[in-house]
């Protein structure tokens, strides 16, 4: 099975309803033994394209996960990016604002963190928090010390929606392409997922008492997210719905969207220009001899 991005892509302007997004599709792969071979396959590709983007200097990417509890936004940004040389990318994942984050408008604390150009830069979690948490529990909009403290209406929302997409959209005017995976995990999986961590002590440490509270507003996070994709997917920085009751395969279709992504780019090495080029031979002389 051929993976085609353009299955799981948010199109710009679409209504999203969750319920009519699968958490999971027929596997890519046969095997696990299959799984790895074009884990790998991907895996190589992807430092390649790295190196050329790192080379060519002309853009950067930016990579976003969001995803309730447990989906595997871990486990992806390990897997998909273990090939990818350290000093060209790094990952930032985004907690609780603090007291001096608060202190700032809502992008603030992202914006300090994009990639360079020639960089990838990966937000596990982002500052579409704002507009999915805040949205859930709307009591959290009174911390963040906003001029007339805003209500928990439609404006608050899409207000937020527009400076996120006017954001997106002069960070894509100056190089940067952003590609946005909602890993769509199910309850039931989820709960098993939940399970497994209490039965693994070694896994005991990823679960708290906060997650089960959470798992009481399911609804409300997927109608919060189902608003927030179909208002911020736009064609040039584009909300990806990635099923994931399989790592596996949620895996290798987040691979290959993020090569797709850099291929589409068409870059190629610096050409050396004569004067180079004679400064290269000369210092070739000098250490032949």
């Amino acid at each position: 099975m051929k993976i085609d991005a353009k299955d799981f892509r948010v199109r710009e302007g679409d209504e999203v309803d969750l319920k009519e997004w699968p958490t999971k599709v027929d596997p890519v792969y046969k095997s696990k033994d299959e799984y790895q071979t074009l884990l790998h396959e991907h895996v190589a590709k992807l430092s390649s394209q790295q190196q050329l983007l790192y080379a060519s200097n002309s853009h950067a990417i930016l990579l976003i996960f969001q995803a309730m509890d447990a989906a595997g936004k871990d486990g992806a940004i390990r897997h998909v990016m273990s090939g990818v040389n350290p000093q060209g990318c790094q990952v930032f994942s985004y907690k609780h604002p603090s007291p001096t984050e608060l202190q700032h408008d809502f992008l603030w604390r992202t914006t300090r963190d994009l990639p360079e150009r020639g960089q990838i830069g990966i937000f596990n979690r982002s500052y579409y928090e704002e507009v999915l948490i805040v949205r859930v529990h709307p009591e959290l909009l009174g911390t963040e010390g906003l001029p007339d403290a805003p209500r928990d209406d439609k404006s608050v929302w899409h207000d937020r929606y527009r400076s996120i997409s006017n954001l997106e959209r002069h960070l894509h005017a100056n190089g940067t392409r952003i590609v946005k995976f909602f890993l769509h995990l199910s309850k039931e999986e989820q709960r098993k997922r939940f399970l497994a961590r209490i039965d693994d002590p070694e896994k005991n440490w990823k679960f708290s008492m906060a997650d089960i509270e959470e798992r009481k507003f399911w609804k409300d996070y997927m109608t919060a997210y189902g608003k927030c994709l179909g208002a911020t997917s736009t064609r040039d920085s584009p909300w990806y719905v990635v099923p994931a009751d399989d790592k596996e395969n949620a895996r290798l279709i987040v691979s290959r969207i993020v090569l797709d992504t850099l291929e589409e780019l068409e870059m190629t090495y610096p050409k050396t220009n004569a004067k180079r080029r004679r400064e290269l031979l000369a210092i070739r002389k000098r250490l032949a001899k």
